[in-house]
């Protein structure tokens, strides 16, 4: 089985190419607003939210990690100056791995012109019914550039199965093709 995370900071496309991942290989993504949404309505952004937002998730990558399939995507946003998420990046990893599981990573980025743009995109709306308040969600969009570090620096990622894709000027269909081509998927 392999298991793809797929990181990179808001609106650089983490869903839309798991998407075309889905429709090209034999893998199924959960992207993370799936847990997002489900709790948001009782819960708000508020802390709570995410505490049982990443045990839904964590329970639902041990049932994967057991299953027979071909493998998974997961979506994530990075912060790579908060260590609660290097710890939870590394116990989805500790999940698959353990099983004797491959963990690969593609990281996404775009700037941020483009970012913004994407977060208005209708295929986004669409599936994150949070992210409809545009103007909240620009806002945090641009608080999380200025707050944190949402892409790796050089060399900050050692993992010999992974891959960074410049998606600015890419559609999702050659994002998906590299990163298929990269892994054998």
């Amino acid at each position: 089985m392999k298991f793809i995370l797929i990181f990179g900071p808001q609106a650089v496309g983490k869903m839309t190419v798991g998407h075309e991942l889905e429709k090209i290989t034999s893998l199924k993504l959960f992207h993370n607003h799936q847990t997002i949404e489900l709790l948001h309505p009782y819960f708000g952004f508020g802390p709570e939210m995410w505490r049982l937002a990443n045990l839904f998730r964590k329970e639902i990558f041990e049932q994967m990690s057991k299953s027979n399939s071909p493998g998974y995507m997961f979506t994530y946003v990075w912060g790579f100056d908060l260590t609660t998420d290097w710890e939870f990046v590394g116990q989805i990893c500790d999940i698959f791995e353990s099983k004797g599981h491959e963990v690969c990573f593609v990281e996404l980025e775009a700037d941020i012109k483009e970012r913004l743009a994407r977060n208005k995109s209708p295929h986004r709306l669409h599936h994150k019914p949070t992210k409809r308040d545009i103007e909240r969600s620009e806002k945090e969009l641009i608080r999380t550039v200025e707050n944190h570090r949402l892409n790796s620096l050089p060399g900050e990622i050692s993992r010999e199965n992974y891959i960074r894709i410049q998606t600015s000027n890419r559609t999702p269909e050659e994002t998906a093709l590299v990163i298929e081509e990269r892994f054998q998927l």
